[in-house]
């Protein structure tokens, strides 16, 4: 089993002065005191408890769910995702694989009208709803718990406008739920309704979700290869399990960062099809490792449009970040530019080269430029972007922060500011108090 992806340190420990001394040193000693983490890891998995590993390896869920991929697509013109956070944006990372909300395709893929509504905005939602075709318009409504306010919010006005357009009778076939296998407000919801449910596992969380249903059913939506993705996913559980992880590089270079003063690390992937996996990672990394007065905040630019809004910062700014540089193999793809006509006009440099191959000399010169400057950066590189690499990434975030989380003494897997929040926002509703 291939590896889905390249990682490379060469630029991680870049010449520095005064406190921002990130040395190899600091690293090595971080990466010891990942050992017993790790081995715990390794352990949970070989003895059939690690629900990340098992969700890579498994497959029934996904011939399961071909029933509600054809009552969804049935005389569909548009497809509604309701979720929020980790129930929207893996899923979202995986329909651009697709093309999805890139430039030159926008919403539509194949013969459907993909979107995500993973805000809840009254304006946006209530133009969705009036311009939206309801009769061919379907809805999947995401959450775990089946207790998120925003999406049943979404999903309790969606078959209000249905009802008020006559549907009333038909709600059953624009509608599918994916929650957890409780009595729930979302599973009462599609049983009063007598609309299909698809499980969400209990034992893994909204933000590490991705590989399960909340993923892979979009996947299986838009026509792509979900065991593909599983595959890509399960091969890093491989590398882990022989003994060898650039996963544990990872998260013991972000640590080593951070101690070392580095309070923000910036993940720049190169390409229109990384922007939503930038979405994902940044909720993933900030929501499981900002607790108790620790972690580094996250933050994402997208390559090579933002060299020319935040590299400047990036380079001659404070040094407090220390980057991923994320690309796909760019080399040869795309157009290429007559040689006589660009050397004419002043752009001989250009001449003879496909646009993937400025792509790959922007991304080589931006690590190499930012480590010039003393910039810590990682680089991590797939061949061609497509299934089997997307579930490789996913996989190695996802375990690269649980295991930097346990580095920090904290649990990577709750969010308790955030359910905080959550439960006031319900009592002031629940009052009548709401601003």
């Amino acid at each position: 089993m291939s590896h889905p992806y390249a990682a490379d340190l060469r630029h991680a420990f870049p010449a520095q002065t005064g406190h921002h001394a990130l040395t190899r040193d600091a690293f090595e000693a971080q990466r010891q005191a990942l050992q017993p983490h790790l081995d715990a890891l390794r352990a949970s998995a070989r003895a059939g408890g690690q629900p990340l590993f098992e969700i890579a390896r498994r497959r029934d869920d996904l011939a399961a769910a071909g029933d509600v991929v054809r009552h969804l697509l049935n005389n569909t013109t548009d497809l509604c995702i309701l979720g929020t956070g980790g129930s929207s944006l893996g899923a979202q990372a995986v329909a651009q694989l697709k093309g999805w909300r890139t430039p030159g395709v926008g919403d539509r893929v194949g013969g459907v009208r993909y979107h995500f509504f993973d805000n809840l905005d009254g304006a946006t939602w209530s133009h969705a709803l009036s311009s939206l075709d309801l009769k061919t318009t379907r809805f999947l409504v995401v959450s775990k718990s089946g207790g998120t306010g925003e999406t049943l919010m979404q999903a309790l006005s969606a078959a209000e406008a249905l009802s008020a357009a006559g549907g009333g009778k038909y709600l059953k076939h624009h509608f599918a739920v994916l929650t957890e296998p409780t009595d729930n407000p979302a599973r009462r919801f599609a049983n009063e309704i007598g609309a299909p449910t698809l499980e969400h596992p209990l034992e893994i969380g909204g933000r590490y979700a991705v590989l399960t249903l909340v993923g892979m059913l979009p996947a299986l939506l838009l026509g792509l290869d979900a065991a593909r993705i599983r595959e890509g996913a399960e091969a890093v559980w491989t590398q882990l399990l022989a003994g060898e992880s650039a996963v544990a590089d990872g998260a013991a270079l972000a640590i080593a960062a951070a101690e070392a003063g580095y309070g923000e690390l910036v993940l720049m992937p190169y390409g229109d099809r990384f922007e939503r996996f930038g979405a994902w990672w940044r909720q993933l990394w900030a929501e499981s490792v900002g607790k108790e007065g620790k972690g580094q905040a996250a933050s994402v630019a997208l390559g090579p449009v933002d060299q020319h809004s935040q590299l400047q910062l990036y380079l001659d700014g404070p040094n407090v970040r220390g980057f991923t540089v994320l690309s796909a193999a760019a080399e040869a793809s795309g157009p290429k530019p007559d040689a006589a006509f660009a050397e004419k006009i002043g752009a001989g440099y250009l001449g003879g080269h496909a646009l993937g191959d400025l792509v790959a000399a922007q991304t080589r010169a931006t690590a190499e430029t930012l480590a010039r400057r003393g910039r810590p950066v990682r680089t991590l590189k797939v061949g061609a972007l497509d299934e089997y690499a997307l579930g490789g990434l996913f996989m190695h975030f996802m375990l690269e922060t649980i295991l930097a989380a346990r580095l920090m003494n904290i649990d990577p897997l709750d969010q308790p500011a955030v359910e905080e929040g959550k439960k006031l926002a319900r009592a002031y509703l629940a009052a009548g108090e709401a601003p």
